[in-house]
């Protein structure tokens, strides 16, 4: 029998919103069984946290959003990835701002910190998310879907019509090894004549060369981390989506798969399964 997990010791950080570009200060603390990944604000103690389930989704534009009340918690995605990959169960995150650092806008930071930090086995029952048939999720010629897998599994393929990028696959056994080596250093990719729009809609105030990769059409901006890095992030993405229905134990194969569709599985997991 598997049991619930929880962080072992406290983790704080602090830094700058992706999109809303505000400082904030993080800390991930253990909870109880049961509990839960929930979110809540230090600077708003009277508002009841938000669950991160994939009932409490609210937007998925460029990034995933969750709320419940006069709440909400944007561009959760990362730090869901790295919570998944390490079996956390059950963890308070409290921001004072509605978005958590973006650091260098991949999850390696939270990976290590959470890593540092510890788990803690806890008296309760885990319930994992078996996947025990297929689940599908279509937009056109996007999809995402899961099928049974002893394991954890991702293959993504992502499709950019630019030619710098094109089409890249990756397939990988998500283990924390495989995943703090091969997934987590992955960061955000933004096409620079998108950015001037994005901001002026209020979204990617916090951008820069610290904290995205960035092409235009002559060629990449800053280093990569990975030739194939957009593919690899789009994995870290997924894994952090698919989150918010439980750990899963499965297969997830997509295409050209964002925010929307990820999420769109996640509450068809979740509601099958309850």
């Amino acid at each position: 029998m598997q049991r619930e997990r929880t962080l072992a010791s406290r983790v704080i950080y602090d830094g700058i919103g992706l999109h809303a570009g505000k400082p904030v200060h993080m800390e991930l603390a253990p909870a109880a069984p049961g509990t839960g990944i929930v979110f809540a604000r230090s600077d708003m103690p009277a508002e009841k946290p938000v669950a991160a389930t994939a009932a409490n989704v609210t937007a998925t534009l460029r990034a995933t959003t969750i709320g419940a009340g006069t709440l909400k918690f944007f561009t959760i995605e990362h730090l869901m990835s790295a919570l998944h990959v390490h079996g956390i169960d059950n963890c308070l995150v409290t921001l004072d701002a509605e978005e958590p650092p973006v650091v260098d806008g991949s999850a390696r930071t939270f990976f290590r910190l959470i890593a540092q930090a510890g788990t803690a086995e806890q008296d309760a029952e885990r319930h994992e998310t078996v996947i025990d048939r297929v689940y599908r999720v279509d937009n056109g010629s996007h999809f995402v879907m899961a099928i049974p897998y002893d394991g954890l599994r991702v293959s993504f393929t992502s499709l950019n019509d630019h030619p710098l990028i094109g089409v890249q696959y990756y397939d990988i056994e998500v283990t924390p090894e495989t995943y703090e080596k091969e997934i987590a250093p992955a960061r955000t990719i933004a096409y620079e004549k998108e950015i001037a729009a994005l901001q002026a809609n209020g979204l990617g105030l916090g951008g820069s060369l610290e904290t995205v990769i960035v092409y235009n059409d002559e060629g990449w901006m800053n280093p990569l981390n990975f030739p194939n890095e957009l593919v690899r992030h789009k994995i870290l993405d997924v894994l952090g989506d698919l989150r918010l229905a439980g750990i899963i134990r499965g297969h997830i194969i997509a295409v050209a798969s964002g925010h929307a569709l990820n999420t769109a599985l996640a509450k068809r997991i979740a509601e099958e399964r309850d």
